[in-house]
């Protein structure tokens, strides 16, 4: 059993390199990396060059596409009949792949994703968070009840195959996939609360990326809403409005703490250094010489 794991990349010098280490400490080693450049303009395509390694693929075209349109070519690309992403500015604990793989093979679903330490830019953990479930309803993604960590997934190549990313979309895409495919009945997901993945929330909590991302949140309501349309458009410009008001105050810092709010045990905490420490002493030939 052999994994693709695709790494799309912008402009990332300051955070690749500890993903790509985040990969190569893995317990599990029968993969493939695709590092897809999206046109950077700094050194992170020289990086991702520098790897000496035969697993690791290096993709630039020299072009801005976006996300949507490189998670799309991720599945062209890939090798292999199961596909995990992470972003460049992020890192996934050791035993991602192994505890992921053997979930989606053993419970016969498409997807599984996991719980996330959300951290600064560096690597302080403000919290975790992340939720248990075998299934997912259409409404519960809708109204937001039910959380999917889209850097965070493994999933089966048939099922991107099946179900494209939507490359008209600039941000989330990721919620548009995941209505379309609950609604047809094609999201057979589990998610584990078991934090697998350390996300770098620090930059997306900025006034105007959530402003940007609920005013999405409502082009999805009015795209696929059935039922309780108008308390979710309702919800939405409140969430809106409560971002404008702590930008006026200073105090958008306020919403990172609340992405990951959930009580941090001491054995999660020691878990989590020990696992920075791993990726952090794991050498990539070429990139580290």
């Amino acid at each position: 059993m052999k994994v693709t794991i695709a790494i799309p990349f912008y402009n990332a010098e300051e955070y690749l390199p500890d993903a790509i280490r985040s990969v190569f400490a893995q317990t599990f080693q029968d993969w493939e990396l695709l590092l897809i450049d999206d046109g950077s303009t700094d050194n992170s395509l020289s990086i991702a060059k520098s790897i000496k390694d035969d697993r690791v693929r290096v993709f630039s075209d020299g072009k801005n596409k976006k996300l949507a349109r490189r998670l799309n070519e991720v599945t062209l690309l890939a090798k292999y009949d199961y596909i995990l992403r992470m972003d460049a500015d992020d890192l996934m604990l050791p035993n991602r792949i192994e505890k992921q793989l053997e979930i989606i093979i053993n419970d016969n679903v498409d997807i599984v994703t996991s719980g996330v330490y959300s951290v600064l830019n560096n690597l302080e953990i403000v919290g975790i968070r992340g939720m248990n479930y075998n299934s997912v309803k259409f409404q519960d993604i809708l109204s937001r009840k039910v959380g999917i960590t889209h850097a965070a997934l493994l999933a089966k190549k048939s099922w991107y195959e099946r179900n494209k990313y939507d490359e008209t979309l600039s941000i989330a895409q990721d919620l548009d996939l995941w209505l379309r495919t609950s609604k047809k009945d094609d999201l057979k997901i589990i998610s584990i609360a078991e934090p697998l993945y350390i996300y770098r929330e620090e930059n997306n909590v900025t006034k105007k990326k959530l402003l940007r991302a609920y005013n999405n949140e409502r082009n999805m309501i009015r795209k696929y809403g059935e039922t309780s349309f108008n308390e979710l458009i309702f919800k939405s410009y409140l969430k809106s409005l409560a971002v404008v008001v702590l930008g006026l105050i200073g105090k958008i810092d306020i919403l990172q703490k609340n992405r990951g709010k959930k009580v941090i045990s001491t054995k999660q905490i020691d878990t989590y250094h020990d696992a920075i420490l791993k990726i952090k002493s794991t050498k990539v030939g070429g990139m580290d010489e």
